[in-house]
């Protein structure tokens, strides 16, 4: 989605692992923003600038004022952590150069595993995964939805990454819920919808885009 020979602004870009790719493979020039010291230094070496900054300040965007505008704005597994993804979606349309995108990953709550958790009435956060226990907002496909719709942009593509409930860090839970909760969640078309992955650019005249329910 991001696309090669590009002038990349990846958010929250942890300790680089995305940041590595986009340069070594796609040949990006690729500046980030990241909180955390000891991942700033590991994404350091894969970058012309980073920024050490939290997101969810609102003024985040003029950390990179000295840059001019980026034809693309990753935000991988990002705006889940954030206090306000709307309103850090939304400025990211500031920092886009003409014909610029986002390309944004979120996780995806509405999946079997975790129906099945709280069918049983018991979910536990985890270091990773769909209830990383930094997860402050939760999506279903509905809220992914809206939440572009409502930051003014328009889908332009998408992909699900799709995990059977035994492929997640939920297996044990989903082996000992019932048979018959098992059988009626197969009516569940996004059931086993793990992350939504979208690329996305400005909706200047409203016209919109793709629409995810239905894919």
């Amino acid at each position: 989605f991001v696309g090669n020979n590009k002038i990349v602004l990846e958010i929250g870009s942890g300790p680089g692992s995305i940041t590595r790719l986009l340069r070594e493979h796609g040949n990006c020039q690729v500046s980030a923003i990241e909180r955390d010291p000891a991942a700033i230094e590991k994404v350091t070496p894969f970058c012309k600038h980073v920024y050490q900054c939290d997101l969810n300040d609102p003024a985040w965007p003029l950390v990179t004022s000295s840059e001019g505008l980026f034809q693309v704005v990753v935000a991988a597994d990002v705006l889940e952590h954030l206090y306000d993804p709307l309103a850090t979606l939304r400025a990211m349309k500031g920092i886009l150069a003409e014909d610029g995108y986002v390309v944004v990953s979120l996780p995806h709550v509405g999946h079997n595993a975790i129906v099945a958790c709280l069918v049983d009435e018991d979910f536990d956060y985890q270091d990773y995964g769909l209830l990383d226990k930094t997860h402050i907002r939760f999506f279903g496909i509905k809220n992914i939805q809206r939440l572009f719709d409502d930051a003014g942009f328009k889908l332009v593509e998408a992909e699900f990454v799709v995990k059977s409930p035994e492929q997640t860090e939920f297996a044990s839970r989903w082996r000992a819920a019932s048979k018959d909760l098992k059988e009626s969640l197969k009516c569940n078309p996004y059931g086993l919808v793990y992350q939504v992955v979208v690329k996305a650019s400005p909706d200047s005249a409203g016209r919109g885009g793709l629409a995810l329910y239905g894919l």
